[in-house]
Order: C-alpha cells, then structure tokens, then sequence
C-alpha cells in the first residue's frame, strides 16, 4: 500500500510541529511538507500534488474556506480535511460548501486523526461531533426563506455596512478597533451565511434590501 503523501497548513509554528512529530510516526503517512497560509498551500498542492490536506481556518494571506475552494477548483482529487479550533456554524457550513471532506477539531485525539486522513482517502466523509450537530440544526432551521439582515451578528452586521460604505478591509478594523485579520474573519463569515461569492454581492444585497439607513 501506498502511503499517504500529506500537506499541512497552519500559521502557528507550535501545531506544525506537533502535527509533524505524531504523523511522521505513522507508517501509512507520508508528510511532504507544511504551509503557513493559504496561499501558500496553493503554491504546494501544485508542487507536491498531496493526497490529502490538513487545513486551519484562520491564517493571513488567504484562509482556509477560501484555500480549500480554490484546491478543490483546480485539484478536485486531493482531499481537504480542515483542521481548526471552531466548531461554530458560521466556521462549519462555509467549509463543508468549500469542498472539505472532513472537519475535526484540534482537540481530537490524534489516532482519530489518522483515521481521518484515511477515510478521507477512502472518499469517507469524517466529522467532529460537534460539527455534526452543527449541520444538523442548520438542515432543522432552513426553510428556504430569503436571506435578512437577521441571520447576521451584531458585529458582522457592523461590518457589512462598513463594507457598503466602500471602506477597505484596513479602513474597516480601524473604525471598529479591531484588527484586519478579525475583519476578514467577520467577511468569510459574512458570504457564507449570505450565499454570495465576494464582498460586492453582499454590499449590494444589503443596499437593495435597505438593511442600513442611508
């Protein structure tokens, strides 16, 4: 049997090693290297072609959904598993609609992880359980209804009207004091719930439906 080449990507240094450490012990893995954003693992997946990559959420450059969504575009073969610490709703659905084949936690224990990666393999769908539960209140709350306002947080809401205004990903976290990474959390979150495919849509969306005064 083959071994199973794969790619790693996260930007904390300390889970990377971690990570390394436990599969390289693994006889049926194969670790062909590791990424430290998105963008990178782009670089990678058409370098190395893995079989199966291990994907965190929030990075710089470009984050997980939109690196899965991209891989799975131009490399529909590879296996994306995303690998995270939230296991919220507004992380879940935006992954699994990305293509990712499987979702865990970074708490799992790491012998669930190697069975993970060969599911994944096996073309198995793998879930955290709270993952699950995730997905299944979402198919117990869609009824179809169109998308309003209501369906956002208070803070993404602040957010997307930031963005109707035209105001940069930088102009945005300085007029709510937080910073661009967290903006660019709010804004993954933000199509994901909405359904659109980039920030115009979702501004365009707003303005038309009148979430915000004028």
């Amino acid at each position: 049997m083959n071994k199973i080449k794969v790619l790693i990507v996260d930007d904390h240094l300390v889970v990377l090693r971690g990570l390394r450490y436990f599969l390289q012990t693994q006889p049926m893995i194969e670790i062909v290297d590791q990424a430290l954003n998105g963008l990178e693992a782009l670089e990678k997946a058409e370098l190395l072609q893995p079989d199966v990559i291990l994907m965190d959420l929030v990075m710089p450059e470009m984050d997980g959904i939109e690196a899965t969504k991209q891989i799975m575009a131009r490399f529909p073969k590879m296996k994306v598993i995303m690998l995270t610490s939230f296991a919220d709703r507004d992380s879940v659905l935006p992954a699994i609609k990305a293509g990712a084949i499987g979702y865990q936690l970074k708490d799992i224990e790491p012998k669930v992880l190697v069975e993970t990666i060969i599911a994944a393999m096996n073309g198995s769908r793998t879930l955290h359980p709270q993952v699950t539960n995730q997905l299944i209140a979402h198919v117990a709350t869609d009824d179809g209804a169109p998308k309003g306002i209501h369906i956002l947080t208070a803070r993404e809401r602040d957010v997307l009207e930031q963005i109707t205004m035209g105001r940069s990903n930088k102009e945005i976290a300085a007029a709510l004091h937080i910073t661009e990474k967290t903006v660019k959390t709010h804004i993954t979150h933000i199509l994901g719930k909405m359904e659109v495919q980039d920030r115009t849509q979702a501004a365009l969306h707003a303005i038309k439906n009148g979430w915000f005064k004028a």
